[in-house]
Formats: structure tokens, sequence, C-alpha cells
């Protein structure tokens, strides 16, 4: 009997020692900051318009600008938005090899306004002490631009042209960390009735592309798209512009920044991958339930100030912080899973009932469940009280 039982132990143990390996932690910390800082981001937006400070009206510049780059899905976008993400799948896999520069371009621009935002906080703090000008820097037909814009501007298309000439994994991580930002700061959801179609819809997305196209395909049609090279847009203008065979060979190939790669200290050559969907998606429902937190914590005010005593519900554990452990314990599972079977697995199947589920009971405790599903930032009726 020692044998089976020193076995088990083994395989638990390695079990347990790959969970902890840095790749795997790395993934979980990035992947709950992102969210994090991407839905402060999204509640300081709302607050200033995501400006660089200056003067009134630049003020009132940056929050027009910044409330027209919103976007807020409503139910039928909820349920398209799979059914656009499968026919995208599908473009990239068929007809990869021949729209790959169109590809690799396109992903670079984005990135690059991505990242610049991203960075947009740190040049601003960094920018400040260096300089005088408080109004904005016109660049014509361009627009107006305060000076921490450019400075963040200027690094963004730095870091996008050296991962273009080098294909490092940590500038593609560096690139897809902004677009995870970007994202969840400028699109909304505006109410948990669409959280739940859009969560929902792209679980079953995830589950078809990763578990059952190969039975259509022929092929996991998910895994080759999100670890399929694209050969550098150096390589191929260098061809067509016949600068020789040398030089055609000279960049290395790029993997495009759909995900965020880490490298394993334990196993040379190892990455644990985390697809940007799968902080994005969730990261949208964590925002709103956030922005639907800070909306109750200004209510609260707003009846304290008035002399109304609050429910005691109100001062418990909020639900940002529900489905952000929620999301954590998701991401643990699904690594367990994909050790175990040791097979790529779709990780909304395991991140979204972690997160909605607890959301949704959460609310139903609470009573919020009927504002929040259709009209969440509805004002509170104030009591009326009868005086006796």
């Amino acid at each position: 009997m020692e044998g089976p039982d020193i076995q088990s132990t083994t395989e638990t143990y390695n079990l347990a020692y790959s969970i902890m390996d840095s790749s795997r932690v790395s993934t979980f910390f990035i992947s709950i900051l992102l969210i994090v800082y991407g839905s402060f981001r999204s509640i300081s937006m709302e607050d200033t318009g995501g400006g660089g400070g200056g003067s009134a009206d630049d003020t009132d510049d940056d929050k027009k600008r910044g409330e027209s780059n919103i976007t807020t899905l409503d139910s039928l976008q909820a349920m398209c938005l799979p059914v656009g993400a499968s026919f995208s799948l599908l473009i990239m896999f068929f007809f990869f090899d021949s729209m790959q520069l169109l590809f690799a371009v396109c992903t670079a621009v984005i990135a690059t306004v991505a990242l610049a935002f991203l960075l947009l906080p740190m040049c601003q703090y960094l920018v400040r002490p260096c300089s005088s000008a408080k109004g904005k820097i016109s660049l014509g037909m361009c627009g107006r631009y305060t000076f921490a814009e450019l400075v963040s501007l200027l690094v963004a298309i730095c870091v996008v042209c050296i991962w273009v000439l080098t294909g490092h994994w940590a500038l593609m991580d560096f690139m897809g960390m902004g677009l995870c930002v970007a994202f969840i700061a400028f699109v909304r959801l505006p109410s948990l009735k669409v959280s739940t179609l859009l969560l929902s819809g792209l679980l079953l997305y995830d589950v078809f592309w990763v578990f059952f196209s190969q039975y259509v395909f022929s092929a996991n049609v998910m895994v080759r798209v999100a670890t399929r090279p694209a050969e550098n847009p150096m390589n191929i203008i260098a061809r067509k512009m016949s600068f020789g065979s040398g030089a055609m060979h000279r960049a290395p190939r790029l993997s495009l920044p759909g995900k965020l790669v880490f490298p394993s200290t334990r196993n040379t050559g190892h990455f644990s991958m985390l697809g940007l969907g799968d902080i994005v998606m969730p990261g949208l429902l964590l925002c709103f339930v956030m922005r639907y937190d800070a909306y109750k914590k200004a209510q609260a005010q707003k009846l304290a100030e008035q002399g109304i005593p609050l429910p005691s519900h109100w001062h418990r554990l909020s639900y940002f912080h529900c489905s952000l452990f929620g999301y954590f314990l998701g991401l643990i599972t699904a690594t367990i899973t994909s050790e175990v079977f040791k097979a790529a697995q779709p990780a909304l199947l395991y991140l979204v009932p972690f997160t909605l589920l607890p959301l949704l009971t959460m609310a139903w405790l609470k009573g919020d469940l009927k504002s929040m599903w259709s009209e969440p930032f509805v004002p509170i009726q104030q009591p009326k009280y009868q005086t006796i």
C-alpha cells in the first residue's frame, strides 16, 4: 500500500507546485491588477472625462471627448458579440496567411493607442513638475493634446516599434495590458441583464471553439489562432521592395497580443497563457459592479445627510469584492483543471459562473437584484415616515 500512497502524494505535490509556478502566479496577479486598474480608470473617466488637467475649457473638452469614446452595450449587441467573435475567429483561422500583414498592422495601431492610454497617468505624474504649460498643444487637424498625452503616445510608439523589431514576449504582454485596460475603461455594461446575456453567450462561444471545433474543422480553432505567429511586417516589406534574402529573414515572426504569456522558471521554454478576453469580459462585469457600488455609496451619503437611517446590509461586503474573489477562484479552478487534464481549457467556463452566480446571489439577498437587473442607476426613492 505504500507505493500507491507515495505516488498519490507525489502527484498532489507536483500539481500544487505547478499551480504555484511563477508563470501561474504572474497570470493571477496581473489579470486581477488589470481588472482593478481598468475599473478605477472607468470610474475616473466618469468624473473627469479622462483628461489630463488644464483650464476649465480643456476639462470640458476632455469630458466631452471621453463621453463620446465610451460605448454602452445593449441587449442586442451583447447577444451578437459572441457571433461576431466567432466570425472573426474563422476569418483568422482560414485566411491568416493571406491577411497576416493586415492583422499585424491593425494590431500595432490599436495597441499603440491603448498603450498610450495605459501610460497616461504615469506620464502625467512624471511630466507635471517639468512642464510649465497648463493648456494644450495644438496639432492642427489632429486636435489639441496635453504634453503628457503626447509623451505617453511617443513612449507607446517606441514600445510597439521595438516589439516589431524584436518580437519579445514582455513587450507583447505590455501591449496586451494596454488593450485590456482600454477595453474595460471605454466599454460599459448598463445593467445586470446585459451582463448576463454577454457572459453567457461568451461562455458558450469559448466552450464550443475550445472543446468542439476540432470535430467540425479537424483542428482546435481557438488554440490554433491564439498560438499562430504572424510574419513580421518588416520581412514582408523587405520582400516587396526586393531588399535581398538576408534582410527578409532578419526580423522575427510576431505573436500577436491577443493573450498574456509568462515564462516558467521551473520548465525552460514553458509559458502560461491567458487570453485577453478572459480578462476583459469578466472585467466588464466587475467594472459594472464597481460603478454600482459607487452609486450606492453616493446614495447612502445623500440619505445620511438628510438624517435617514441606512439599511444594515449597505455597510457589508461590496459587490465588487465578492465578484473579484469569485474571479480569483475561477482562475484557480481553470488552472487546476488544465493541469489535471493536461489540455487547454475554456477559461470562461469557470470564470463566468464563479463571478456571475455569487453576484446574482448576493444581489438577491440584499434586495438589489430587481434594480440591478434592469435600471440599476435610478435614484432611490426616499422613504416616507408617518408622524405620530
